[in-house]
């Protein structure tokens, strides 16, 4: 089974541009739950720009599936994963004033800090995971870095989806089977969408998690939250009751 974790930061958006509290952000969160989700996922950025530092807290203390912290390891954001012990730690290698995720991490370039923070991670009995882009190489650095799992970026799979699927997915399934033969749990994210994500997770072996949020919470303006989650469940083979 390929667990779908919701990635809620533009819930977070929404209220923001106005003020207040609504929508609010926990109920998104224990909604998509209610609705099908596995998990919950959350980016917070040091400008606060959607998910502000209180809702990491507020989520950890209501939510009842795995939860799923992404971010630059920084020492605040490393501190703040180490209070809250989400289920999953997905470093990314963003830039504080980054609009969304661009980029994997070069794993060999890099190899030494994230070789700390993984150890780290592992202390505070937190799951590992390393953003990172299709380059064997830097699966294996991944690897030899100590985390427990990779999330392959997937920017490139969805733009070159509409033109030719088949050599969108190739080289997603090869570094599939290359993380796997590693010893390492699999997941994907950014820009999956009804559109490309079965034909994904037909093609790509080992798929343990997705984690999506922009196209769904689109998605979820046409079709509502509850019908979103069901589909994107359903492009997984997962059937929600």
């Amino acid at each position: 089974m390929t667990k779908l974790s919701v990635n809620i930061n533009k819930f977070a958006t929404l209220r923001n541009a106005r003020g207040g509290n609504n929508p609010d952000v926990v109920k998104a969160a224990l909604d998509c739950i209610r609705f099908g989700a596995d998990g919950i996922t959350v980016h917070p950025r040091p400008d606060e720009r959607h998910i502000r530092r209180a809702d990491v807290f507020d989520l950890a203390s209501a939510i009842d599936v795995e939860f799923n912290i992404e971010g630059y390891p920084s020492e605040d954001f490393l501190a703040m994963v180490e209070e809250v012990k989400p289920a999953q730690c997905t470093l990314v290698p963003d830039p504080p004033g980054v609009l969304t995720s661009n980029a994997g991490w070069d794993t060999l370039a890099h190899q030494h800090l994230l070789k700390e923070v993984c150890a780290r991670l592992k202390q505070s009995g937190i799951r590992s995971s390393i953003f990172i882009g299709t380059d064997l190489n830097l699966i294996e650095a991944a690897a030899t870095a100590g985390t427990d799992r990779v999330e392959l970026y997937t920017e490139p799979y969805a733009a070159l989806f509409p033109s030719n699927p088949f050599s969108a997915v190739v080289p997603f399934s090869v570094a599939a089977r290359h993380a796997h033969a590693c010893g390492l749990g699999l997941n994907a994210g950014h820009d999956l969408s009804l559109e490309n994500l079965a034909y994904f997770h037909e093609h790509v072996p080992h798929l343990m998690e997705v984690s999506i949020g922009h196209a769904l919470v689109c998605d979820a303006l046409y079709l509502g939250l509850q019908e979103s989650i069901r589909r994107y469940q359903a492009c997984l083979g997962n059937l929600v009751v």
